[in-house]
């Protein structure tokens, strides 16, 4: 697996996220074939990275709900 420099990515919440400090997760746009997904109360810490087909069609399986 190849590495991706994340150190410029822009970082935008979740519309489900509250502003209280609870489930709070950023997702990056930037690039085109992959989304990084952070916590954003850790926004150093770990970062899962989906294919951009897998995370559509997550995204997609939740709005339906």
């Amino acid at each position: 697996m190849r590495s991706i420099d994340l150190s410029a990515a822009s970082w935008c919440k979740s519309s489900h996220s509250n502003q209280d400090g609870g489930a709070c997760v950023e997702m990056s746009y930037d690039f085109a074939a992959v989304v990084p997904v952070r916590d954003s109360k850790v926004p150093h810490g770990p970062v899962l990275v989906f294919p951009a087909s897998g995370w559509s069609c997550f995204v997609a399986s939740l709005k339906s709900e």
